[in-house]
Order: structure tokens, then sequence, then C-alpha cells
């Protein structure tokens, strides 16, 4: 039976890929993130449109149906190596944690905030364009309606739970990543956690963020607070799930490993 790599040679795979995007120029590193924002709203458009043909024949059946949809916006994430945020943690943590003199704190913030800021920009100006009336089928901006009014009206505290699940399922990806070589295995593993992701739904900040910003152009009665809660708290789990939970374990693993 074929064996996969270890925890440690994962990690070194892992420290590599986070170098090179810790040195990617500005240029690419803004282009890249753009190019994610609106990728991932093509999957947001699927789930939209899968769902209002889905619903009027088989009622909650449409939401499992969304959600198999839109996995296929993560696949065309992670195969077209965009960096959307959240997806980039454990990579580049890897490599701050391997460089023994420093802990790379600039480079690190210099490289989420360029990511978070631009995947925004990217998905909102492709959202204006799939809320063009017509642009999708029928029913669909009533769909979108309902999740983006679904995610809003959480409390703090479920928003803050469903991103630690959300930042964990997502920074687990970018460690099965490293753990296979082919394309095929590649898209199985971005395509179960998209679904995942959808199903929940749980909070990916730029997903949810432009599910409800798509939601606001269709027409949605959110007020501004329910989306500051929206990004800041999850922002805030994303980073405890993805970095606190699953990178930092994976690193402890590691030095075990060494230890052992």
């Amino acid at each position: 039976m074929p064996v996969g790599p270890t925890p440690p040679e994962i990690f070194q795979r892992a420290v590599e890929e986070g170098q090179r995007r810790l040195d990617q120029s500005t240029l690419e590193l803004v282009s890249t993130s753009f190019i994610a924002g609106f990728t991932i709203v093509f999957g947001m458009a699927a789930l939209g449109a899968v769902e209002a043909l889905v619903e009027p024949q088989f009622g909650d059946a449409a939401t499992v149906a969304g959600a198999l949809t839109f996995g296929i916006g993560v696949v065309f994430l992670v195969v077209g190596r965009a960096e959307l945020f959240n997806e980039n943690f454990f990579d580049p943590v890897a490599t701050a944690v391997d460089h023994d003199d420093a802990w790379l704190v600039g480079s690190l913030v210099r490289l989420w905030t360029l990511t978070l800021v631009f995947n925004f920009v990217g998905g909102g100006l492709f959202s204006f364009v799939v809320a063009v009336d017509g642009a999708l089928p029928a029913g669909s901006g009533h769909a979108l309606r309902t999740v983006a009014a679904r995610i809003a009206g959480r409390t703090p505290l479920t928003v803050f739970a469903s991103a630690i699940i959300g930042g964990a399922l997502v920074s687990l990806l970018s460690f099965m990543l490293e753990a296979v070589d082919s394309v095929g295995s590649q898209i199985t593993l971005a395509y179960s956690v998209g679904f995942l992701l959808a199903l929940g739904p749980f909070d990916h900040v730029v997903v949810t963020g432009l599910h409800v910003f798509l939601g606001l152009l269709f027409g949605a009665q959110i007020e501004l607070g329910q989306l500051a809660v929206v990004l800041g708290v999850g922002t805030a789990g994303n980073v405890v799930g993805g970095v606190g939970l699953v990178t930092l374990s994976h690193v402890a693993q590691v030095w075990g490993s060494e230890v052992d």
C-alpha cells in the first residue's frame, strides 16, 4: 500500500511553499488576491442558481445541491493557485516557525492584510456583475438573499464558533494539499472542503462577507452592525481555528517527532 509523506516531510513542503508566498512582489500578491476574490464568487453564483432551480421541486434538498455546486469555486482557487485569506495561514506560518532567528511578523502581516483587502476588492467588484438583472437564472437573487440573511442573522457567539470551524477546515486543506502530489487529489480535497464550508455554512470571512454583500445587492435587509459582526468576529474566529487550532497543532506534531 502506498504511504504518503510523513508530517515532517509535509511541514518541509509547507515551509517551501510559504516562502514562495511571502516572497511575492506587491504586484503579484495584489493580483493573485484580486483573482481569488472574483474566482470564489463563481462558486456563490453557482450556489444561488442551483438552489433556485432545485428548491421548487425538492425543497430543503436545494441547500445540499447548492453546497455541492459551491465546491467548484474552491477547486478553481486551488488549481489556479490563487491567494485566499485563511487558505494561506498554514504554509507561511510554517515558514515563520522554521526561521529560528525571526518570526517574520512583518512579512506575515503584509501577506494577510493585502490578501484580505484585495480578496474583497476582487470579489466585491465581480459581485456587481453577477447582480446585474438577468445575469443569473430566475430565482437566484432570492436564494442569495436567503443565504445572506441567514448568515447575518446569527449571534456573535455563533459566528465565532462557525468561523473557528471554517478557519480550521481551510487551514486543514492547506496542510492536506502539501501531503498529496497529483492534481486529481488536490481537486478532490478542495471540492470536499468547499462542500463542507457551504453546507454548514461555516464561516470563511471572505466567503461569508461576499455572500452578505451579494445578498445586499439583491435587496437583502441587513444592518451595518450585522455586517460588522460577520467581518470582525469572523476574522477572529478564522485566526483562532486556522492558526491556533490547526497550524500550531501540526507544528507541535512536527516538533514532537523531532524530539522522539
